[in-house]
């Protein structure tokens, strides 16, 4: 299968499975990959700039209305939700908390299938709250690919086995084995 576009959703202890994930994508790798981690709505730019020095390919805040590039690891703005449209371009929107989370991971999943359908990748990583756990079912609806992160390695687990809960997951994998199978793509 020829897969277009990743969606990844995190929140607590998101940072560093992060980290782990993406540091380890080669330079040519070229499917964008589109994150929503739960942040603050007044944080920075600090994750941006943390992963850009660690990650051989680009990262960057995801802007109203741009082109999805491959090659590219966008970032939902803090307090925005992140869409992706059906001709491949981003959207931001200030609509109501999903999950009492905005950015919501759910809203980007969901969006990002009626735009992929079965070339989409999904994967769901540490977090405290059940945010993403409808639209990894959905992805698998439409006969995506869906990745959990082991509970047993999170640093919060109740995000993964919500999405473990709702819809049977192609692989749970640990933080080390998602990075080395997005790579092997």
């Amino acid at each position: 299968m020829q897969y277009k576009a990743i969606v990844i959703g995190s929140s607590a202890g998101g940072l560093n499975a992060l980290k782990i994930i993406l540091s380890v994508l080669p330079e040519k790798f070229n499917i964008p990959i589109i994150i929503v981690q739960h942040v603050s709505p007044q944080s920075d730019n600090y994750i941006i700039e943390y992963l850009n020095k660690l990650c051989k390919i680009k990262v960057k805040e995801a802007d109203e209305k741009e082109k999805i590039k491959r090659g590219t690891i966008y970032f939902a703005p803090p307090n925005f939700h992140l869409l992706i449209e059906e001709d491949k371009t981003l959207s931001l929107s200030v609509e109501s908390k999903v999950n009492f989370a905005r950015p919501s991971i759910d809203v980007l999943f969901e969006s990002a299938v009626f735009a992929y359908g079965s070339a989409l990748i999904g994967i769901i990583l540490t977090g405290a709250n059940n945010d993403g756990a409808l639209g990894l079912k959905k992805i698998k609806e439409y006969e995506g690919l869906t990745i959990v992160q082991d509970p047993k390695t999170a640093e919060v687990d109740v995000m993964p086995l919500s999405a473990i809960e709702a819809t049977k997951v192609d692989h749970i994998f640990s933080l080390q084995k998602i990075g080395k199978f997005l790579s092997s793509l």
